[in-house]
C-alpha cells in the first residue's frame, strides 16, 4: 500500500454500459469493452454497471442517453466521460484512456 493511499479512499470510477438486449450493436459493443479490458488486466479499474435501457428508462433520462451502446465513466460522482456507439476496441480504449492501465 502506498502512503498517499492510506490517507484517503480512492473508489473506483463507475463504468454504466447502456445498452439495449434487442440491439447488435450492443452485443458488438460488450464484446469490444470486454476485450479492452481483458487487455493489462483492466477489469479492476471500473465498477461496471450493464444498465438495459428498457428495464432503466429513468437511468437512461437521467443520463441523458439518446442510442444505445453508450458508455458513461461516473468518477467522484461526476460524469467524467461518455462514448455512445463505439465502433470498435480503439474508440472504448481512446474513452477509457484515462483510467486504463
Amino acid at each position: 500500500m502506498h502512503a498517499a493511499s492510506s490517507t484517503r479512499t480512492v473508489t473506483r470510477p463507475r463504468l454504466l454500459f447502456f445498452y439495449s438486449s434487442t440491439s447488435g450493436s450492443s452485443r458488438r459493443a460488450e464484446g469490444f469493452l470486454a476485450q479492452v479490458l481483458q487487455r493489462r488486466r483492466n477489469h479492476e479499474s471500473f465498477r461496471v454497471h450493464k444498465v438495459d435501457v428498457t428495464d432503466r428508462p429513468d437511468l437512461a433520462e437521467r443520463f441523458r442517453i439518446e442510442q444505445v451502446p453508450t458508455l458513461v465513466v461516473v468518477d467522484d460522482k461526476r460524469v467524467r466521460a461518455r462514448l455512445s456507439v463505439p465502433r470498435g476496441c480503439a474508440d472504448i480504449s481512446e474513452a477509457l484512456a484515462p483510467w486504463l492501465k
